[in-house]
Parts: C-alpha cells; structure tokens; sequence
C-alpha cells in the first residue's frame, strides 16, 4: 500500500541560498515544483535575478581563500558531519524525492544510501588525496627530486538534472567540498527541493559563507554563470543537447560532461535466462527508465534470442506502475507532460515504420504521466526508441547473429556511457572489455549498475570526464610540479 507522505513546507525553505543568505525575492517569476504522481503544489522558489547571480559568483570566488585555509582534515570532518545529518533525516529525505520526482519509494531510498555513501567517500577520500613523486633522477635530472601536489581549481558551476536530485548534486559538491573549491549549483527546475535542503545542511554544519550557493534561474542568467571568466569549471549532468552547447558557450573553463545515452546489453548463450530477463526488465523499467543509464537496447544472440525474448514479455509484464509511495511500484510517473507526449510519440511512430509491440506501448494513466513499460522488436537503427536516448520505459530487442555482431550493434551508436554483456564465457568478455565503445562495460548486469566510487563517465556523445569521488577531485584540482 502507498505510504503516508508528509507535507514538505517544513522541509524546503522557498527562497534560492545566495552568499549565506536565504533570499526569497527574484525577477518576479516563481518556478513552481509539484508532486509528479498528485500533481500538488509542493514549493514556488523565486528565479534569482543576474545581480544575485553576481553576488554568488563573487561570493564564491571571495571564499576560495578560507577554503584555501582548511586542512584536509578540517574539510573530511565537515564532510563527515554532513554525512551524519544526511542519515539523520533519511526518511524525511527518501519522501521529499518521491513527491518532487516521482521515483518509486525503494529507490528514492536507495538514492538517500547513496549520498551516505558518496560523502563519506568523499571525507575519506580527503585525507589520502595526494599527488605524485615524479622519477627525474636521470641525465639532467641526475640528484634532484619532484614531486607534485594537487590544488583547487577554483569555482566550480554546478548543474544537475532530476532523476537523481540529491545524490547526483552530492557528486559535485561533495568533491569540491573534499578539495576546498567553492560551487554554485543551478539544479533541475523539476525536482530542486533536495538540493535546497543539502543548503540547509551545508549551513547547519558551518561551511563557509559564500562556498555554496545554490538557486533557480532563468536560462540568461544561468549561462551568465557559464560564460563568468571567475567560474574554473563547469560540471553538467544533463541532456547531450544541452551539454554540448554549454560547452560551446563557456570559454575556456575546464567541462566536464555526463550526458546519457541508449545503454545495451548483450544476451549471450549459456547465460542464465530467467535470471538476466528479471534484472534487465527491471534495469529498462525503474523509475521509469529515467535514468542515463537504463537499459533500452537489447541484443540477444540468435541461439537465445526466442526464449530470452518471451521470458523479457513475461518479466516487462509483471512490473507495476502506479504511485511511486507504493513499494511495489517500479514505473511511476514521467517527469512531466512534454516528456510523457514525446515517449508515446517516439512509440507511436516506430509502430507505424513497422516495429512491433511485444508488450506495452500505451498510457496507463495519461493524468499522471504514467506510461506502460514497452518493450519493441523489429526496430529500424534510424528510429528514434533506438537511435536516441528515450529516457522513459521503453526498451527495443533485436536479434545479432553472434556476439561479434553484438558487439558491433552495441557500437552503432553515437553515445558510448555504460553497456551490460550477459556471458560465461570468459574470451567474451575480454572482447567486450576491448571493444564496445562505452566508459563501462558491466559484466552480467545492467549498464544501470553504479557504484558511487567507481569512475563514471562516458565516450562519443556522452560525454567529458569523469564522476566518482577520487575521479570528480582529479577534475577538480591541477597537479602542480616541484623540483629542488
């Protein structure tokens, strides 16, 4: 049964969080959030004006000296301490992400495990981080020493995307935080309610004034916080689109990108086939395949094809939609209407080139955004359900001669983020590790499968860089050489 939620107007202030100071005045017009399965209104935050956008950049450019000033130490305590208030309010938290981003309940709770787990990587990660002795004591080298120390790069631009509103906001600041760079944070207009509570937070536990700052803005005043000469970096967690552009447009700021993608797996034969459709079933369907990393293109050896294709019906089947506070839902609601409209479109059409629906391929609740987990054969490479990222829960299966060949349809796409290969047979996945295109290859499991220490990143166009504590510091900082 749906759990109880609690009203969240004692859990988000609305007002954006500028140079330590909650300001609920903007340009006059109010980004409204609701609940994705109700439809309610949860929170109107101000959009913050280009003067309080000033402000924050130089606040934060202003902080880098008593960020400069903290020890290591100084910095993992106060990310410790974080990491407490976090698991104090997980409950609180877990509800506040489905009713701002309709994510199932489970999985919002898993998401609130994650930040734990990200920040107190983080804070450990503080105290080891360290550059490297470089061996010159060679030629013209012979006798001297170097070495080299990493320091902050400065003010990092922050923007995140919905469909992980706490944890993937957590995966910027919680390593500048470790290496003492200041963030100003626009998070996603639909679901920013977590990040403002991680403000909260950041707050209650005396990091310093002016090194967050995190507000909603109109899109001239965010690439105002793109194009700042003051901002050292730009990290996007969005669409391709949308990422590349920024890139285009920040100058010659260090980027890093996550951008998405049409995430395969690979079905070999000798796979365990029940066991792999129920996890890839649900690896194409939670949360409503809103994730970059959902699986959407499946290619099953011709051998195994028939039997994996109709055990994936079964298990796409099974899957409840509905309320997202129900624990045994996995697809709630698309994020909101335009993306509901353009999944049923992009089905609709690849039905009417001539794919066919295996299961699926209609609305369940058009009101609430609910779509049907959809599972396609007989797809066109050009259309888009197989082209282009979906981002709803909407999968396509194909048949490859062999696993070359599987490899090789894996490859025909413009993005490269994750990919899952289904094998035991161990000359398979030395291929797979040598040849798919991709930042990930995911051995008998979904490409969904993170671990938030892990590099994390993709190829092609789907992306710049690398996520993950250790990895998102390296980004974060610039080696600097000493010799004597």
């Amino acid at each position: 049964m749906p759990q109880t939620l609690n009203a969240p107007t004692n859990v988000v202030r609305p007002a954006n969080y500028i140079n330590g100071r909650w300001i609920e005045v903007g340009d006059g017009t109010f980004n409204t959030v609701v609940d994705k399965y109700h439809g309610t209104e949860l929170a109107r935050i101000p959009h913050a004006t280009e003067a309080q956008m000033e402000e924050a950049i130089a606040a934060a450019s202003a902080s880098r000296e008593p960020l400069r000033k903290m020890s290591a130490g100084e910095r993992s305590e106060k990310l410790d301490a974080l990491a407490a208030l976090i698991a104090k309010r997980q409950e609180e938290l877990a509800m506040l992400i489905v009713r701002e981003g309709g994510k199932p309940l489970g999985y919002a709770k898993g998401e609130i495990v994650r930040c734990i787990a990200t920040v107190r990587t983080a804070a450990a990660e503080a105290l080891r981080f360290t550059g490297e002795s470089v061996p010159i004591d060679h030629g013209a080298g012979a006798g001297k020493t170097a070495f080299t120390k990493r320091f902050p790069i400065g003010v990092i631009a922050a923007i995140t995307p919905f469909n992980f509103p706490l944890n993937l906001v957590l995966h910027k600041v919680a390593p500048a935080m470790a290496v003492g760079c200041p963030v100003v944070l626009k998070p996603a207009p639909q679901a920013p309610l977590s990040a403002f509570v991680l403000g909260q937070m950041l707050e209650e536990i005396g990091w310093p004034k002016g090194a967050f700052s995190v507000m909603l803005c109109g899109i001239p005043v965010a690439e105002k916080l793109v194009k700042d000469e003051r901002i050292a970096m730009l990290s996007f967690t969005g669409s391709d689109k949308v990422g590349w552009h920024l890139k285009a447009i920040c100058g010659k700021k260090k980027v890093a990108l996550e951008l998405g993608g049409n995430a395969s797996v690979i079905i070999d034969e000798g796979t365990d086939l029940t066991a792999a459709a129920k996890t890839v079933a649900m690896g194409a369907n939670l949360y409503a395949g809103q994730t970059c990393i959902s699986t959407q293109r499946i290619y099953a050896v011709k051998s195994v094809f028939n039997d994996f294709r109709d055990l994936l019906v079964k298990e796409f089947g099974s899957l409840k939609s509905g309320e997202p506070s129900d624990p045994a839902v996995s697809v709630g609601p698309i994020i909101d209407k335009g993306h509901f409209e353009r999944i049923s479109t992009w089905v609709d059409e690849a039905v009417k080139g001539g794919a066919h629906i295996l299961v699926g391929g209609k609305a369940i609740d058009a009101e609430r955004n609910i779509y049907a987990a959809t599972l396609l054969t007989s797809t066109k490479h050009d259309m888009k359900v197989n082209c282009a990222e979906v981002f709803g829960p909407v999968a396509v299966i194909e048949q490859a001669t062999d696993f070359s060949d599987a490899v090789a349809k894996v490859n025909d796409s413009t993005y490269g983020l994750q990919a899952g290969v289904y094998t035991n047979n161990f000359a398979h996945v030395k291929l797979a590790h040598d040849q798919l295109e991709v930042g990930g290859v995911i051995i008998n499991n979904v490409p969904g499968f993170r671990v938030d220490s892990m590099p994390y990143g993709g190829v092609k166009d789907s992306g710049l860089g690398r996520e993950g504590l250790k990895y998102a510091m390296e980004e974060m900082t610039e080696p600097r050489l000493i010799v004597y």
